[in-house]
């Protein structure tokens, strides 16, 4: 071997393995497609191996290439658990927090709950992730996660906040040109508003008895905040959180019983960077403003 290879060639080298192309990679941890094919070049002269088949459909990992993948992740892992109790152990009450949560949470409960904390906590920039994706608070993709599930890794700190209610939902002005359902087999001759490729509200509706289709869905779309502002537009009967609904003008929720279960929400950050004077600060302060959210809901019932 030539020299010991620069950990950024790795780094490329298990996202090549990993995205299974160039392009993928350069994706995947934001560097160029060029700059990836060099670091796959320059990593396999170091090591004096050839570690990938060049095919019309991208890099193919050869067997060399596949042993040497696990110990890179594992170091990766390694490296990013360093980083957190790196942050962790920082004193310092600036510094930034990397938070993500729903994209329903991100864009109509977070704005309001971080003006206070703004105002508590000036010196910390805050990164928000609007994201229906599980991000891995193990490889530092956020510092703090607002989840709809209970996490079960050893390494996280979790805190169960409540739960929060999912009604139907429509604006008055579409209840206005047709009418309010009054029974649950009324809803489904409703325009109604749900999910494109996510099939959770048919399952749940044949869990009532009830033998409904994409196409009673009038209109479609698998990003929740769309979802709320087509329903807000008027467009038809959507499903939303009742708190939602109290703090949206015109925005009625309808007396059925569609028994949807509750929203659990769980407030999770790594063990490690709970010792973060910013983390905690910040996780202290969501725990409250996230409460008082759920709270609200419940007095308004």
């Amino acid at each position: 071997m030539n020299r010991q290879p620069d950990w950024a060639l790795w780094r490329s080298f298990a996202a090549v393995v990993a995205e299974g192309s160039l392009s993928g990679a350069a994706r995947a941890i934001g560097l160029s497609q060029p700059t990836i094919g060099r670091h796959v070049e320059t990593l396999e002269a170091d090591l004096e191996l050839n570690l990938f088949e060049r095919t019309m459909n991208g890099l193919k990992p050869n067997a060399t290439a596949l042993r040497l993948y696990e110990p890179v992740t594992r170091a990766q892992a390694a490296l990013a658990e360093a980083g957190i109790v790196a942050a962790g152990a920082q004193e310092d009450v600036g510094g930034t927090v990397r938070l993500t949560a729903s994209a329903m949470i991100s864009n109509y409960v977070l704005p309001g709950l971080l003006v206070p904390i703004r105002d508590l906590h000036p010196r910390i920039a805050i990164e928000t992730i609007p994201s229906d994706s599980a991000e891995n608070l193990l490889m530092r993709e956020a510092d703090i996660a607002v989840r709809m599930f209970r996490p079960t890794q050893l390494e996280l700190v979790t805190r169960y906040l409540g739960d929060i209610p999912l009604v139907a939902v429509a604006h008055e002005s579409y209840l206005a040109r047709r009418g309010q359902p009054l029974e649950l087999a009324d809803l489904w001759e409703h325009d109604l508003i749900g999910f494109d490729r996510s099939d959770a509200i048919l399952t749940h509706a044949r869990g009532l008895g009830f033998s409904i289709t994409r196409d009673h869905f009038m209109l479609r779309s698998d990003d929740q905040a769309h979802l709320w502002e087509l329903i807000k537009a008027g467009l038809g009967i959507g499903f939303g959180q009742l708190n939602l609904v109290h703090r949206t003008p015109g925005m009625v929720a309808l007396p059925l019983d569609l028994a949807i279960p509750p929203l659990p929400i769980w407030l999770t950050t790594h063990r490690e960077l709970f010792t973060s004077h910013r983390i905690r600060a910040i996780y202290d302060a969501l725990a409250e403003g996230l409460t008082a959210y759920i709270n609200d809901q419940q007095t308004n019932r």
